[in-house]
């Protein structure tokens, strides 16, 4: 629900009314949080494919107020699709490292997820779970532009109930 009334309400022209809209600054920060994120996209392997085409034209991730930012300190999510290797490790930490708070992970794809067929290799890591806090996983091999779009529209969910973020001490 939105905390934005439309002007021709009925609620809001009733004798009395004030015309004062009330609701908490959680509400309000949450849904401009879940409206406008900004992703930066990990693609590693074959599941990079569909997260290109669910940016394209045909599934459209503007309409839900996602842009691709090809910067770290710019995004708000990072999806990670395919297998991550030892190697890879260290620069997906660094990345999510320089994301601002908050900053959520999509883990898409069952290499991302839990290595795929690569999990019984010694440098695959098995799961980017394991690296850095993982808040959506998008299963499949490669998932379909359908199911990420379900993955993002759960993270919106989860972003909509989330409490505010705690005060920094200076």
């Amino acid at each position: 629900m939105s905390p934005l009334v439309h002007p021709e309400d009925p609620d809001i022209n009733q004798p009395g009314n004030t015309g004062v809209l009330t609701t908490s600054l959680r509400k309000i920060l949450n849904w401009s949080r879940k409206s406008s994120l900004w992703y930066m996209t990990f693609g590693i392997a074959c599941c990079a494919i569909e997260m290109m085409a669910t940016g394209a034209s045909r599934y459209d991730l503007d309409r839900f107020g996602m842009i691709f930012r090809a910067s770290p300190r710019q995004s708000d999510l990072m999806i990670v699709s395919g297998t991550v290797n030892e190697k890879l490790a260290d620069r997906i930490v660094n990345l999510y490292d320089q994301m601002a708070e908050p900053r959520y992970v999509i883990a898409m794809g069952a290499c991302a997820t839990n290595g795929g067929p690569y999990h019984d290799l010694y440098n695959v890591v098995n799961g980017v779970h394991e690296i850095v806090p993982v808040d959506v996983y998008v299963p499949g091999c490669p998932p379909r532009p359908e199911a990420l779009i379900h993955g993002l529209l759960q993270l919106q969910e989860k972003i909509l109930h989330e409490g505010l973020p705690a005060a920094r001490v200076s």
